[in-house]
């Protein structure tokens, strides 16, 4: 366990959303990004989402990648689960923006997954857009295009799939 996760695993859960976040690779190792549609800035980010009362971590991750993508189960090869939550603080000016400010920010199981689908499948004009774009980008781009509160956050979930990540 390494000490950010030592250092995770002693926040108080109350405080974080829980969540999940999907890392979607395509055959040629690069990872699916959105641009929201709810940001004036140019920042693009992976699918993710809060968890339902009651819902169990492995349906959240396949509703919430329907509901931003339109990609089915059927598109998806789950590859690896996140050992431990990630976790990630909103910035202080944010907080009272989400959620009526009752979190500090998210708490998020990970999934790496592999489209397998045709492109064709995608469709983020789904009944509540997320994203007003999408493209497949590589890792190394990802950090200089995503909202920095979450950089840390990308980084350490890039150290744990790194190994499905390399380009052959």
């Amino acid at each position: 366990m390494s000490a950010q996760a030592i250092k995770d695993s002693a926040r108080p859960d109350y405080l974080y959303r829980s969540g999940v976040g999907i890392m979607l690779i395509n055959k040629e190792k690069n990872i699916f990004v959105g641009k929201r549609i709810d940001n004036n800035s140019d920042a693009w980010q992976m699918p993710q989402g809060g968890l339902d009362a009651g819902e169990k971590e492995d349906d959240a991750m396949f509703r919430e990648l329907k509901e931003e993508t339109g990609i089915a189960n059927s598109g998806i090869k789950i590859l690896q689960k996140s050992r431990e939550h990630f976790y990630y603080n909103f910035p202080y000016n944010l907080q009272k923006k989400f959620w009526g400010g009752k979190y500090l920010g998210q708490k998020q199981r990970w999934y790496l997954a592999e489209f397998v689908g045709e492109e064709s499948e995608v469709n983020i004009r789904t009944e509540k857009p997320e994203f007003s774009s999408w493209k497949w980008i590589e890792k190394n781009e990802i950090v200089s295009v995503i909202v920095g509160f979450k950089r840390k956050l990308y980084e350490d979930v890039f150290e744990e799939f790194s190994k499905f990540l390399i380009k052959k």
